[in-house]
């Protein structure tokens, strides 16, 4: 499966744009600001019905306009089929995602049909960031290939919001309802059980492939993995809820579950942030997402679209080397790449052999491309 063109309108700096591209390696190239992040953007749209950047839709809409609609059409490797993916956002909120401008019910009934992987700048926040960063980035792989977790995990936000708002009317009232609660608990337990388990096996059965993928990008042999941290690994969830009832009612939100579980990046038994080299984790990460992508290919037996930001500015040549042997021995299947720099990029790609397609973006494009 690759993505064969797509169309763009008032996305983010984009007016009208419209790409064809190679179902091998696209060089997406252009000064900083021009806009080649924002067309790696629009893809991981197509994917996951949001953006990688910004936390909100309205952030990507063109200044001044109302609305942003992208559109891509993905041919099948082996069937040659094309199916067309249709993602439309309004500034009044509603936001549509189509399959053969069929509309889906749900948003969530298109993930995992068209995956991709975003390698960027700032995966560098699931080390330095807050535990909601890596609880977003698991779930996001996990969801691509398990239907059930998504369906589990989407219910259980939605009962958690409701059983917060309860208990912070209950806290402004000043009087708290046990019988009201227990409602939401009867719901929450068995889906937050369900997540823990799902989420434990998740990191059993990839840490043979991220340590397989940190040895072949690092000089040394770093023992690497995921510790995972939830409150339920030492009590069940029904036992959580009783405990913390006092504590909930007070604070006036859920103080325990799987919404505050989180992930801890370990080396050698350490925490990769406070005892790791810069290099180090950036081997680290880059290990993370070829993990993410060989485990969504064993799943699903589909290559992800593979989106490379900045990648020769932000990784080391020993890194982007093996990185360029990867995708000139087809270990991956169609890939983005941006930089800043033609020539560098026409040079390196053409070194290894790698069949390419060159796009210059441009800060004041408007029109077809």
């Amino acid at each position: 499966m690759y993505l064969h063109s797509i169309q763009i309108t008032n996305f983010k700096n984009y007016g009208q744009a419209d790409f064809t591209f190679s179902e091998n390696v696209n060089a997406v190239v252009g000064d900083n600001g021009s806009g080649k992040t924002n067309l790696l953007d629009a893809i991981h749209y197509l994917s996951f019905c949001k953006s990688f950047f910004s936390a909100q839709d309205q952030q990507s809409v063109k200044f001044d306009e109302d609305f942003f609609a992208i559109h891509g059409e993905f041919v099948g490797q082996d069937d040659e089929r094309t199916r067309r993916v249709s993602c439309i956002y309004k500034s009044s909120g509603r936001k549509v995602m189509k399959l053969n401008q069929k509309e889906y019910e749900r948003l969530s009934d298109h993930i995992g049909l068209f995956p991709s992987i975003m390698v960027a700048p700032v995966d560098s926040n699931l080390i330095h960031g807050g535990s909601e960063l890596r609880r977003k980035f698991f779930d996001m792989i996990i969801s691509q290939f398990d239907k059930e977790y998504l369906q589990s995990l989407i219910a259980y936000q939605k009962l958690l919001q409701q059983r917060n708002s309860l208990l912070k009317q209950m806290f402004e009232q000043g009087h708290y309802d046990s019988s009201l609660v227990q409602i939401y608990d009867l719901q929450m337990a068995p889906l937050a059980e369900s997540i823990h388990t799902r989420r434990g096996a998740f990191l059993t059965d990839i840490q043979p492939i991220f340590q397989k993928h940190y040895d072949f990008l690092a000089d040394n042999r770093e023992e690497v993995g995921i510790a995972y941290q939830s409150s339920l690994n030492e009590l069940p969830m029904d036992e959580l809820l009783r405990r913390n009832e006092q504590a909930d009612f007070r604070s006036g939100f859920t103080c325990a579950g799987v919404h505050k579980d989180d992930y801890e990046c370990v080396m050698n038994g350490k925490n990769v942030r406070k005892y790791s080299s810069q290099g180090q984790q950036k081997t680290f990460l880059l290990a993370l997402k070829l993990t993410q992508f060989d485990y969504i290919f064993e799943k699903k037996k589909v290559k992800p679209i593979l989106l490379l930001d900045d990648i020769f500015d932000k990784l080391d040549e020993k890194r982007i080397q093996k990185l360029l042997y990867l995708v000139g021995n087809e270990h991956f299947g169609q890939v983005f790449l941006s930089d800043t720099d033609p020539k560098r990029v026409e040079r390196i790609l053409t070194a290894h052999d790698i069949s390419h397609k060159i796009f210059t973006i441009k800060n004041d494009m408007e029109g077809l491309l």
